[in-house]
């Protein structure tokens, strides 16, 4: 089966700035990709050139086994960070309109587009124009826009943006769902958690180049288990503690990377005599470490 994208040595630059500086990836057909960076770092970039809204200056883009070709786009949904809609059209003369460019007929591009409204709890709205949408009303209706011909890859550029935890679930569980019907989906996010509870595998960027991609679970296990969380009450010594490499403190709990070689067992001893511990737990790093660390090493 080939790659649903690949990715061979794409470069683009903007007079002296580099976007994108030969990165080379490949996303197997069926899985849920993870493209992360912090801002700047190329990922919008890298998306606009798989489905040819930009050019690589150098390298190739293939889509499904073959060099890209426009014709490849109407097995594509794409879905932009910034707002594409046009504000002053209503909702489903939108989807409708958006739908007749993918191909659709007009009543299958209306009933396909009422079928996604309702799925995703937004029909009570769809003769209301865009502008009196929330943003995470508009996001949702973007998201159907990406849908509606049945796309055999989803490129998805910060999906969550403007949604609260409850519209996100949301639409993660529509995301799930197309997975188990086969559907290739690639997105890109700063939600950590999302791509750590999604994704098979991840593409790590930083100023235009991948700095870690593979396998999410086996770059999880290269770390080993050198991670600590703990929750506790009073005042443990963990900011300059020699058997600690790193502290994430979150209020409520820490998370430490333990130095090579150190001793957990040793940390535990040394902390209850300091604080009460409620969860003392040795586990691997989580991504948003992974991430943190990685883009430092190449700062």
């Amino acid at each position: 089966m080939p790659d649903a994208v690949e990715l061979r040595g794409i470069h683009k630059s903007y007079d002296h700035f580099v976007a994108v500086d030969h990165l080379s990836l490949k996303i197997g057909e069926g899985s849920v990709y993870g493209l992360l960076g912090p801002n700047g770092a190329g990922k919008t970039s890298t998306l606009r050139m798989m489905i040819g809204i930009t050019i690589p200056d150098e390298g190739e883009v293939w889509l499904f086994g073959e060099k890209f070709r426009r014709g490849q786009l109407e097995r594509i949904g794409y879905l932009p960070e910034e707002r594409g809609l046009y504000k002053r059209m209503k909702v489903l003369d939108h989807l409708i309109f958006l739908g007749r460019l993918h191909g659709l007929v007009l009543a299958e591009a209306r009933k396909r587009s009422l079928n996604w409204c309702e799925r995703l709890e937004i029909s009570g709205w769809v003769e209301k124009k865009v502008e009196e949408l929330s943003k995470g009303m508009q996001q949702k209706i973007q998201f159907v826009a990406a849908l509606l011909h049945d796309p055999d890859l989803l490129i998805l550029d910060e999906p969550f943006s403007g949604l609260d935890p409850a519209n996100t679930v949301m639409l993660k569980d529509v995301m799930v769902e197309l997975r188990k019907a086969g559907k290739t989906i690639l997105f890109s996010t700063h939600r950590m958690d999302q791509v750590e509870r999604m994704c098979d595998s991840i593409s790590l960027i930083d100023h235009g180049r991948s700095v870690l991609e593979g396998d999410l679970k086996q770059i999880k296990a290269g770390y080993g288990k050198n991670t600590v969380q703990i929750e506790y009450e009073g005042d443990a010594p963990f900011d300059h503690n020699e058997m600690v490499q790193s502290v994430n403190d979150y209020g409520n709990y820490v998370e430490l990377r333990l130095k090579p070689g150190a001793d957990p067992q040793q940390l535990l001893r040394l902390a209850c005599q300091r604080a009460r511990i409620s969860r003392f737990e040795l586990m691997e790093p989580s991504l948003e470490e992974i991430f943190i660390d990685m883009v430092a090493q190449n700062a």
